[in-house]
């Protein structure tokens, strides 16, 4: 009585091995180090390598490996100090070609990493991942809204036939309409009083700007132009964390123009920062074909156009007249151009934008029509010891195409100078442009948030309480205790081998569904080991009561452990945030006790007790 097959006693070992096996990259922990990728059109080789080192060792930084994967370099080094005093250096190295960013790289050995072990991912509670303090651009978003308002005032004036000379943005702030005379700005002027509401209407100085209107954007629009910018941004972020794969990210307003972006476990810390902070607005502008670019270059740029450089930095004449911006975009995908073979971006309009596209090609079939990629960067300097933040505007041209026909709600974007560049762009086109331009103003690898002190003493408060189970649970159920205590043992090693196995994301909340199952394991244990002394009291035979106990007390600890797992499952489907990650800990645990308290203890008091002839239990 009371054997187990060997199959039973292969399966336990299976899964407490794969369970170690897994669990064991987690005592390695992480390295401080950096990141490197290219930016756009760059290239990652061993050059760059070569160069990053030379400019460490110049400045007298060690470093514990370099590592050149795929895109991408990883520099590792002892502690964080030396780490940001890296970043500086690589960074003036470089230029602004490559993206250098901060990270935490797996000190798992090659052996382990062979059979797919990694540590499992630690929330920024805890430590590990990055936290990114972003900052719109609230002036571009007026200056959008205020250009929405110029193309809408053209359509608006011709179609009722009232005459200006010029529709601009004025330097003082508003919009300056120039008319044909002063019949024409009355006119108007009550047609735009009348019609567009959202619009404060002065008329200026007769001796300043004669038969012309300043328009402004009232002050209860401009605030809802800033929050619908704050909100938009915000959804396009969300989209584009999305698009990376990361787990539990928390992506909120701060104050009025202010984004916080962290992402826990995040592992490519530096396609993150390129794929985060790039604005991705891309503008179909017609070629101006009857002046010179060189002309241009030289001071005399036309009137109603401007000058652009394509990526060879050759100059190229656009028409300021934008055909279609990247708002109009809903999807965009990648792939290979079957006429040249070169990588292309399939682009999808939604209805507005195909409309405005058809008539655009329509009537300019024969002409080129360039592709306008913008990007705007913050950059941090120093000068007289100080750090100070400078805005940039890249503007570039990525092709220039002779439409071949009336473009409709699909066309292609080529050009493109890698596959890799086609994938990225059309990730950000997907996630959706940005509705105003948007600054990294602070990135940091992030610590725990309560403090270190108190991430201390509360990983001490639960190893001591772990502890103090185990001699309580020894002390008091003698050899049945000491078999509680390896299964919850191996409870926990299973825990966090299932967590390092799908990459979850501990947090805080994590532990303490840990602390809950580890508790709902022991309690489970004391069930089948009181049901086994009421047995023995009840005059069965040792064998019998072991028999018995684990029998009759199954249906107890199943009831618990499933009406727990239930709830469990409910907070992972309808929770967020720090919710879900109490519930995932919470879940694992309960299957993981469900395993060791009933399973791996059977098996162990079969092996000391079973096939004995007992005349009692030390229990």
């Amino acid at each position: 009585m009371n054997r187990y097959s060997t199959w039973k006693y292969i399966l336990i070992l299976f899964f407490v091995g794969l369970g170690l096996l897994f669990a064991l990259p987690n005592i390695y922990g992480k390295d401080p180090s950096i990141q490197v990728s290219a930016a756009r059109s760059a290239e990652i080789s061993e050059l760059t390598e070569f160069q990053i080192t030379a400019a460490l060792d110049e400045a007298g930084l060690p470093y514990k490996s370099t590592a050149l994967g795929t895109g991408n370099l990883t520099i590792r080094f002892d502690d964080e100090e030396t780490q940001l005093r890296a970043q500086a250096i690589v960074k003036e190295s470089l230029g602004r070609s490559y993206v250098v960013a901060l990270n935490l790289a797996p000190a798992t050995p090659d052996w382990l990493s062979k059979f797919g072990a990694e540590p499992m991912s630690l929330g920024l509670d805890l430590r590990g991942g990055v936290h990114f303090l972003m900052e719109v651009d609230m002036d571009a978003a007026i200056n959008k809204a205020e250009d929405r308002y110029i193309s809408d005032l053209r359509s608006f004036l011709r179609e009722n036939k009232v005459r200006y000379k010029t529709i601009t943005q004025s330097k003082s702030g508003g919009l300056l309409i120039r008319f044909k005379n002063d019949g024409e700005r009355n006119n108007g002027q009550l047609l735009i009083e009348e019609n567009i509401l959202d619009l404060n209407v002065i008329t200026p100085d007769i001796n300043e700007n004669v038969s012309s209107l300043i328009l402004t954007i009232k002050e209860e629009i401009l605030l809802e132009t800033q929050l619908l910018a704050l909100q938009q941004n915000i959804t396009t972020l969300r989209k584009r964390v999305n698009e990376l794969g990361v787990a539990e990210p928390v992506i909120q307003r701060q104050g009025r123009k202010r984004i916080v972006v962290q992402l826990p476990g995040v592992q490519d810390t530096a396609r993150a920062k390129a794929i985060l902070g790039a604005t991705a607005t891309l503008e179909f502008r017609l070629v101006d074909e009857e002046h010179e670019p060189q002309d241009a270059v030289g001071g005399r740029v036309p009137a109603g156009s401007k000058l652009y450089y394509d990526k060879n930095g050759r100059p190229i004449l656009l028409k300021k007249q934008v055909m279609l911006t990247g708002d109009a975009i809903i999807n965009a995908a990648s792939g290979f151009d079957s006429l040249t073979g070169g990588p292309d971006v399939t682009i999808t309009l939604d209805g507005r934008g195909a409309k405005r596209m058809s008539r655009g090609t329509r009537d300019n079939v024969g002409k080129r029509l360039a592709t306008v990629f913008i990007e705007y960067k913050m950059e941090t300097t120093k000068k007289d010891g100080e750090f100070i933040k400078t805005k940039e505007t890249i503007e570039e041209v990525i092709n220039a195409a002779v439409i071949q026909e009336q473009l409709g709600k699909r066309f292609h974007i080529t050009g493109l100078d890698s596959t890799e560049e086609a994938k990225n762009l059309a990730l950000l086109l997907r996630a959706g442009a940005l509705a105003a331009p948007i600054y990294i103003i602070e990135e940091r690898t992030v610590g725990p948030s309560l403090g270190q002190d108190n991430i201390d003493k509360g990983f001490n408060s639960v190893v001591i309480g772990f502890f103090l189970v185990l001699i309580f649970m020894a002390v008091y159920y003698k050899i049945f205790g000491l078999v509680a205590d390896v299964a919850l043992a191996l409870n926990l090693i299973l825990i966090v081998a299932l967590l390092s196995l799908l990459q979850a994301t501990l947090t805080l909340p994590g532990i303490a569904g840990i602390v809950l199952t580890v508790g709902m394991a022991v309690d489970a244990n004391v069930l089948i080991f009181e049901r086994i002394r009421e047995e023995i009291r009840n005059g069965n035979s040792p064998q019998a009561s072991i028999h018995a106990g684990y029998e009759k007390a199954f249906s107890t600890i199943a009831d618990a452990n499933i009406t727990t797992l239930i709830a469990a499952i409910m907070l992972l489907s309808f929770g967020t945030g720090p919710i879900q990650g109490f519930a995932v800990t919470l879940s694992l645990g309960i299957i993981c006790s469900m395993f060791t308290a009933i399973m791996v203890t059977r098996g162990l008091v079969n092996l000391i007790y079973g096939g004995r002839n007992l005349k009692k239990l030390t229990i």
